[in-house]
């Protein structure tokens, strides 16, 4: 979901009411980020509080490469990282994750063994139908096992964008919170739909009443959703000691635009970029009784906070052995301080820029390569700017491209080189990168193999439902990220 989806953020259909609401009962964050431009690295960096670089979800076959965990990845989520699960547990938490995982689909990368005390959902996105031979299609679990299969059990219909799953997901989520409440127990809910991922879907009730088309019925359908868990909340009683943050993985995929892509609002490109329109998300925090109404907020803030300022509200430390990136929000949100702090903008292995106030640097530039432009994948649609939106990897190491974010968010008016301007806001910047290219100690890159084999074949509790599927043989390859 892009940054201008939403009413509060300018969207001109204003079909968000609920999430509108939220923000006017709560903060919004307008410099909110994601930390990586796609979605598993961005998911690993929200539950570890670590950036992507350093948690594994990265790959190394190629130079600033974006890389997920589809079917045929043989890496996940390491046992070595903590994710904000596991360590709420400390504080007697029940936690259950919703929707997509996407850190692994392999036994050892399951959220049961990760902190999660319950799931409902899928290891990985709802592409296909597949044919179960040379592909299989994604299973949704239950728990340990799973209970069927996209398209087979859990339908989507690819001609009119039909799929109850958004309903399935709402309905699982207020029943955990009722059930939370009734034993008196704490709990972190993970709600992870993926409505607005392409193929984009939306139930019955929700299709043909957007202005936006099936991606507008989506987005309503999330927000009617939300609005519900709000209320729901506040109907148990337990809506003042409930913390509730809104943000998505990465902006919205314009490649799919326009009849299944979100709108970035002002700026420039949209997912797999390292632009603006690539990370910037919306973000609203909802805590009545504690964060005043209608607070509008420009710290820079990123998903990784959310380990943090979680870990924080539960009135626990952050594991001290390892880098955290990620800073407690709550003297923002509570106090409205700001916090100095940079943001890293990663693509792959590589830091393609950086923004320090209101300063965006970039290091590298790339959209995506002339050969994949020329198959029509255009991750920048009608948003052409010279020597910025680049088809070859542009090195800028040396001098890098500086824009000032107030004054030009849509990343087209580079500041001059021989500006003063230029001279002083660099001279912070390169302190800045200096520092956290010292003391960078990249993980285990976990998406460098594949292999069919490793696909969801047979997936726990498949025998249960005769859906087990005979798995190829064993063939890892180097995986192909071509952007």
């Amino acid at each position: 979901m892009g940054w201008g989806d939403l009413g509060a953020f300018g969207e001109p259909s204003k079909e968000t009411p609920n999430l509108d609401q939220m923000a006017a009962e709560g903060m919004l964050f307008l410099d909110f980020y994601t930390a990586n431009p796609l979605c598993s690295p961005s998911r690993a960096a929200l539950l570890t509080g670590r950036l992507p670089v350093r948690n594994g979800f990265y790959t190394t076959n190629a130079h600033a490469r974006n890389a997920y965990t589809p079917q045929d990845v043989v890496g996940g989520i390491p046992d070595s990282e903590l994710l904000l699960p596991e360590l709420l547990k400390k504080a007697g938490y029940t936690n259950k994750i919703i929707g997509k995982w996407h850190l692994g689909h392999r036994p050892q990368f399951h959220p049961l063994k990760h902190g999660f005390d319950e799931w409902f959902g899928s290891p990985n996105c709802h592409f296909g139908p597949y044919d179960n031979r040379e592909l299989p299609n994604i299973p949704v679990y239950r728990d340990w096992e799973m209970v069927g299969r996209y398209y087979e059990d859990f339908k989507i219909d690819l001609k009119t964008g039909e799929a109850n799953l958004t309903q399935l997901y709402l309905q699982e989520a207020l029943d955990f919170i009722s059930k939370q409440q009734a034993s008196q127990q704490p709990f972190f809910l993970y709600w992870a739909i993926d409505a607005t991922h392409a193929p984009v879907y939306a139930s019955k009730q929700f299709l043909g009443t957007s202005q936006r088309g099936l991606y507008g019925d989506a987005v309503r359908e999330i927000d009617d959703s939300i609005g519900k868990i709000l209320n729901h909340l506040q109907q148990l009683g337990i809506s003042e000691n409930t913390f509730v943050f809104f943000t998505s993985d990465n902006g919205a995929a314009l490649i799919s635009a326009p009849r299944q892509g979100g709108s970035n609002g002002p700026f420039l490109c949209g997912k797999q970029t390292t632009f603006e329109g690539g990370m910037r998300e919306p973000a609203i925090a909802w805590w009545p009784g504690h964060i005043p109404a209608g607070g509008v907020s420009h710290q820079l803030g990123s998903v990784m906070d959310l380990f943090s300022t979680s870990l924080s509200l539960a009135g626990l430390q952050p594991p001290s052995d390892r880098q955290i990136d990620g800073i407690d929000l709550l003297p923002v949100i509570l106090q409205g301080q700001l916090i100095d702090r940079p943001i890293f903008y990663y693509r792959g292995n590589e830091m393609m820029a950086v923004r320090v106030g209101l300063y965006k640097a970039h290091y590298w530039t790339w959209s995506n390569s002339w050969e994949e432009h020329g198959k029509g994948i255009d991750f920048c649609p009608g948003q052409s700017v010279s020597g910025v939106t680049t088809h070859t990897q542009e090195e800028h190491t040396y001098l890098p491209l500086l824009f000032h974010l107030g004054r030009d968010p849509g990343e087209k008016y580079p500041l001059s080189f021989a500006s003063e301007e230029y001279q002083r806001a660099m001279e912070r910047i390169s302190g800045v990168v200096q520092q956290h290219k010292a003391t960078l100690v990249p993980g285990q890159p976990q998406l460098n193999v594949c292999d069919k084999a490793v696909m969801n074949w047979s997936p726990p509790g498949c025998e249960k439902l005769g859906k087990c599927l005979k798995a190829p043989e064993s063939d890892p390859q180097k995986c192909s990220w071509p952007h």
